[in-house]
């Protein structure tokens, strides 16, 4: 059955958006022990969808237009900015949802923030940056943007406490920014993440059919990560979605804990689709 549904679940993952050049983002590495914790920002990860405003418009990773209403962004400042949107935690399928409907919907986009972290067109280091950042929104006249809260930690048992926080709360993480950094595109050790697990991308390569109880429709997807091994992505799905799998050629994000000495995800688990495929 699953299988005569994968044209409409093709439509469900565009938006009617103007294509362009993907931004120059900055990208964050896992977080290591040993880090000279001193240096850094501490922010809670937010599980949102990542959105450079490039002060006139909000655009995806892969540099997709959003089609947010006119009066969403209505009294954004005028400067590009980096940051995601977000309606809180446990809510990241709704905002996908939102960001993708057409025609474009004032009332669904009411509950929806952007949450700004970053100054990318601002040569200074991320202090420097930091600090316009909170006169720049402080002075904002919406309550549909805000500034990420910024704190420090005094080492790594306060961070480890703060990680608890965050994720007996909702949330699933902490980044970590470098306050002598200058914003940089690529992954570097100037912007850390921190989680209780991993999480990666693969593209769906094939479905494979399930058994028993899902007979007829997913038991699993074959996926391939970047440097070409494939696996099988067999948990997380809801049975919505195992009866509309994600198409092949679609890049899904999924969580693990550590890979096996072949390279390949531990306990693997099916998260999301990426908005921006």
């Amino acid at each position: 059955m699953y299988r005569t549904l994968r044209g409409a679940a093709v439509v469900l993952l565009f938006w009617n958006a103007t294509a362009a050049e993907p931004p120059a983002l900055s990208l964050a590495n896992v977080y290591r022990d040993n880090v000279e914790l001193e240096a850094y920002w501490v922010s809670e990860k937010l599980d949102g969808i990542r959105a450079r405003w490039d002060g006139e418009a909000l655009y995806s990773r892969q540099g997709n237009r959003f089609n947010a209403p006119a009066a969403f962004v209505e009294g954004f400042p005028t400067v590009a900015l980096d940051g995601e949107l977000w309606m809180g935690h446990g809510t990241f399928e709704r905002l996908s949802s939102i960001v993708r409907r057409q025609p474009k919907s004032e009332d669904a986009w009411r509950g929806v923030r952007y949450m700004v972290f970053d100054l990318p067109e601002h040569a200074g280091t991320f202090d420097q940056r930091l600090a316009r950042l909170r006169k720049l929104l402080g002075a904002a006249e919406t309550s549909r943007i805000g500034l990420v809260e910024q704190f420090r930690v005094a080492d790594e048992t306060e961070l480890m406490a703060m990680l608890d926080q965050i994720v007996a709360s909702g949330g699933e993480g902490l980044m970590l920014r470098k306050g002598d950094s200058y914003y940089r595109r690529g992954r570097s050790n100037d912007l850390l993440k921190l989680k209780v697990y991993q999480d990666a991308e693969a593209v769906v390569v094939a479905h494979l059919p399930g058994r028993g109880k899902y007979t007829g429709m997913l038991g699993s997807l074959l996926v391939e990560m970047p440097d070409g091994r494939r696996f099988r992505l067999g948990t997380g799905f809801s049975d919505e979605m195992r009866r509309r799998p994600p198409p092949v050629g679609t890049t899904v994000t999924y969580k693990h804990y550590g890979k096996t000495s072949n390279g390949i995800p531990r306990f693997a688990s099916f998260l999301r689709i990426r908005p921006e495929t």
